[in-house]
């Protein structure tokens, strides 16, 4: 086998091990070596100076993104391919600047530099990006392991990522020490050392993980829960059905679901959920929500004491200006305007109006216009195709009003929001005892997009200890317990409710307090890196 073969061969090898934890259940440990054929490739490449090794780590991750999250394509094929090509390289930007580094530095301290860089570029996705894809962070590799990582109530899922580089790292550092022989030159000392450091870094988080799992005991504090999963096909709704018919199936799988609850004026209480985007008819005008879905929600809800409703919908705002309030607005008519939001909405018989939360976190192309400035006038000249909706400006939890006048705080995490782990510690901080998902994961058909998606849940209740309850429109629909466990779930494709409780928790966990502290270091350890491997690349000419 010629060098340039082993060359891409292992370079492969690393795409599908780093593609396995993320579609196969409890083999997140596979993360923590995957990395290592690619790492070997790329000290092969530099020992026999080949020439245009960037295609060759393109291509590793390439198929990895490809492997993982082919699943865009059935949601839009174009965008599918676009988020793959442009997230691979993205990795070869950052893989090639390590490559670019070793010129400059020596020893380990290319391979700091680029998984500082490395981390610092997740964190960048998951906080200040305005295109922001980040399904493939490496911490996200264990959220099917959920019992190896109960430590990520300190750390957040780029404690995971930097486990992943510490271990890679540490095998490939091994490897070349027995490759050249060095190994047998350290004295006794260094050989302690570095296997008491071996079992802290791959044993340590193990162990650590298995005594929190031992320790977290959930609170019992209870709050009943009503999940529906209507099953419409969000592709065909408005073909096969109308809004009335639509709330029709909601409202027949509540009153069917809630029969022994009816005119129970001693009942606890109970929140309902139905997904995301449900309705498309909530109207803001000059402060007022206007809605022929919530009208319907408000008449049931009177023979349901104690009950809320918490549901999804496509709401729509509209401002009377001569002249356009934003760069985001369309033109509704002579001098009025929409704005158009991605929305929670939450509702009681005993409520004056409904609380509402406008998703922040929204999907780019689809939802939002990202740099509103130039794609905006980019959108009106192909016709208006990109989404243009806007969130709220920082993060508000719903609340679940008791009619003896307490009221219970609850994060609406809308869908694609739950990646985010940093922003959903965000409704916690704000008083949150309990984290709730509506979704609509029937976009991407039956493929690893929403077993992904249901199983970020998991790290989201981790890193919060925050029970979550999760409503999907076609599935999966659960409830998840404070150790990230599934503990109740739907079929995909399905129509089904499920009641159950979720248990409330007022304290914060050391992520939540204290938020990405792995994340911060990495950002300015790379951006040390990089200054100084700036100053070295002028000074060296």
């Amino acid at each position: 086998m010629s060098k340039k073969a082993l060359i891409v061969i292992l370079a492969a090898v690393s795409a599908v091990l780093m593609s396995i934890p993320y579609l196969v259940p409890h083999c997140g440990f596979i993360a923590l070596f995957a990395l290592v054929p690619l790492l070997c490739s790329e000290r092969i490449a530099s020992l026999s100076k080949m020439k245009h090794y960037f295609w060759v780590h393109y291509l590793c991750f390439v198929l990895w993104n490809a492997f993982t999250t082919f699943w865009v394509c059935n949601a839009t094929v174009g965008g599918g391919i676009f988020a793959c090509l442009a997230n691979a390289l993205q990795m070869s930007v950052i893989f090639g600047l390590f490559r670019l580094s070793k010129k400059r530095f020596k020893g380990a301290l290319p391979y700091i530099f680029l998984a500082a860089a490395w981390i610092a570029w997740e964190r960048y996705y998951l906080t200040w990006a305005d295109i922001s894809w980040p399904w493939l962070v490496f911490g996200n590799a264990f959220a099917k392991s959920i019992g190896n990582i109960q430590w990520y109530e300190y750390t957040g899922t780029l404690g995971g990522s930097l486990w992943v580089w510490l271990t890679n790292l540490g095998i490939f550092g091994a490897l070349i020490c027995l490759a050249d022989g060095s190994l047998f030159r350290w004295n006794w000392k260094a050989k302690t050392v570095a296997a008491l450091a071996a079992v802290l870094v791959f044993i340590g988080p193990f162990v650590w993980s298995a005594v929190l799992w031992n320790k977290t005991a959930e609170t019992d504090e209870p709050l009943e829960v009503f999940i529906t999963q209507p099953n419409i096909d969000p592709y065909h709704k408005f073909e096969f059905l109308n809004q009335a018919q639509q709330n029709d199936i909601l409202i027949g799988q509540i009153e069917e679901g809630l029969a022994d609850r009816k005119s129970d004026t001693l009942a606890s209480p109970l929140l309902v959920l139905a997904p995301e985007t449900f309705t498309g008819d909530v109207f803001m005008i000059n402060g007022t929500i206007q809605s022929t879905t919530l009208e319907r929600f408000n008449s049931l809800l009177q023979d349901y004491p104690n009950t809320n409703l918490m549901f999804g919908a496509s709401a729509y705002q509209y401002i009377q200006s001569a002249t356009k309030p934003s760069l985001t607005a369309r033109k509704a008519g002579d001098g009025v305007w929409v704005e158009s939001h991605n929305s929670a909405l939450m509702t009681s018989r005993t409520a004056q109006k409904p609380q509402i939360f406008h998703k922040s976190k929204l999907v780019v192309g689809v939802e939002m216009t990202p740099y509103p400035a130039l794609f905006c006038k980019i959108d009106d000249l192909l016709g208006g195709v990109i989404g243009r909706c806007i969130g709220q400006d920082h993060v508000s939890v719903l609340n679940v009003i008791n009619e003896d006048g307490s009221s219970i705080p609850v994060g609406s995490v809308v869908c694609y929001e739950s990646i985010y782990g940093e922003y959903c510690t965000e409704y916690v901080r704000r008083g949150a005892q309990a984290l709730c998902i509506i979704t609509n994961d029937a976009w991407w058909g039956d493929t690893p997009g929403y077993r992904q998606h249901l199983s970020y849940a998991s790290l989201r209740a981790i890193e919060t200890r925050r029970d979550i309850a999760r409503c999907a429109n076609t599935g999966t629909s659960a409830f998840i317990d404070q150790k990230g466990r599934i503990l109740e779930k739907t079929v995909y494709w399905t129509k089904d409710t499920l009641r159950g409780k979720v248990n409330l928790n007022r304290k914060n966990t050391f992520f939540v307090e204290h938020g990405d502290m792995v994340g911060r270091v990495s950002v300015f350890l790379f951006l040390m890196l990089l200054l100084g491997l700036i100053v070295r690349l002028i000074t060296k000419r």
